[in-house]
């Protein structure tokens, strides 16, 4: 609710400077009216607006709220405001007392939360607006509610896979570097010291060690071009669809990110399309959230085909990224009218799919990534022990 900055004076002319919380100018006066106070300025506060996120599982606990109290018999305007009140993330509750005063002023629902798109997707509005226009909105909350719950899992799923490989990577490269810049710098005095002539090993890691302490800034230099070409490469149509192409082509990681956009994909047409929402733009916003541009790419060649009279299961079967199984159950799905339900099996079917996928990533990089550290600590090792031994068969 707007804030209205005002200067007035009592019955007696005494002068007052406030704020007001008001839903408009007129409201604000009437206010200052009923404290019998005479208005001399009076303004409306501009805030700054709130930092920070609300995350995807408070999104999920006020979705699943609000349709309790809907369904319970609350008004919306009393139900959002019981919601406001009781949120303790200040960025949520913001969001919420602003739609709030949105649909007191008349608004939809919808379009009061479209003006948020931080927290709430088009996925998320579309669904409220469809719920609205059929008078089942606290039904199509909870399936929304229910549609995050399992995005979400399916997220965190995927996030937990690659947490272990990236720690071990992270250990190898610091283990690596140490033993560059701390261990072999000793070995190679004392083999100075000793007049040796070393092996070709022996050679090679002392001198990548003294190219790492002496140019160490442009090792950092590369590796963070590196970063910047790809993000850069990544923000541009061509290169997206370049590197996610190259992403799907790669060996079990692809395998991976098929089966979690076939089951993104599949789950949120599901879910819009038994929501009410027109096939098209079920197609378009799944598009949108597909996170991957081939993928997405396919999808607004669907939804092409249909505009033009044809079915949604031939493109998918043209752009060659749906499995077989996927578009003979999307086919059955509109011949027999029950589309959504078909969608949802397939995408149930696919989370039970990215389960056995990053157990499988997992049992392959885990044992992948502790023999490449244990070859390269350990041949750097031997790298280095390989003089010793020749200074003990001269000795001998």
């Amino acid at each position: 609710m707007p804030t209205f900055s005002y200067t007035a004076r009592t019955a007696q002319g005494e002068r007052r400077a406030a704020t007001l919380e008001a839903a408009n100018r007129e409201d604000a006066v009437a206010e200052l009216r009923r404290l019998r106070l005479a208005v001399v300025t009076l303004q409306e506060v501009t805030r700054r607006p709130r930092t920070g996120t609300v995350s995807l599982r408070e999104i999920v606990v006020f979705t699943r709220q609000f349709s309790t109290m809907i369904d319970a018999g609350l008004p919306l305007v009393q139900a959002l405001g019981i919601l406001a009140k009781q949120s303790e993330n200040p960025v949520l509750q913001g969001v919420i007392r602003q739609v709030v005063f949105d649909v007191e002023s008349g608004r939809t629902v919808a379009d009061a939360l479209a003006k948020h798109p931080r927290a709430f997707s088009e996925l998320y509005v579309s669904m409220v607006a469809a719920g609205e226009a059929g008078g089942i909105l606290d039904t199509i909350l909870l399936r929304l509610a229910t549609f995050l719950e399992k995005s979400d899992a399916l997220v965190r799923k995927v996030k937990s896979a690659l947490i272990y490989p990236c720690v071990i990577l992270g250990i190898a490269v610091a283990a690596v570097a140490i033993l560059l810049v701390v261990v072999i710098p000793t070995f190679q005095e004392m083999f100075a010291s000793v007049g040796l002539v070393l092996p070709l090993p022996t050679r090679l890691v002392i001198a990548l060690s003294a190219a790492l302490q002496a140019y160490w800034w442009a090792f950092l230099g590369i590796l963070a071009g590196l970063i910047m070409a790809v993000r850069r490469a990544y923000g541009t149509p061509r290169g997206r669809l370049a590197i996610d192409r190259l992403l799907l082509a790669t060996p079990i990681v692809g395998d991976l990110i098929r089966k979690t956009a076939v089951s993104r994909f599949t789950r949120t047409l599901g879910t819009l399309v038994s929501a009410g929402v027109s096939i098209l733009d079920g197609l378009e916003i799944t598009a949108k959230t597909a996170g991957n541009r081939v993928v997405a790419d396919a999808i607004l060649a669907s939804r092409s085909s249909i505009a033009g009279g044809d079915t949604i299961a031939a493109p998918l079967a043209r752009s060659q990224v749906f499995p077989p199984m996927v578009i003979s159950m999307i086919s059955v799905g509109e011949q027999t009218g029950g589309l959504d339900e078909m969608l949802r099996k397939i995408a149930d079917f696919y989370d039970t799919e990215v389960d056995t996928a990053v157990s499988g990533l997992l049992s392959i990089v885990e044992p992948v990534l502790i023999v490449a550290l244990g070859l390269i600590v350990g041949g750097m090792v031997v790298a280095m022990y390989l003089p010793i031994f020749d200074i003990i068969s001269t000795v001998q």
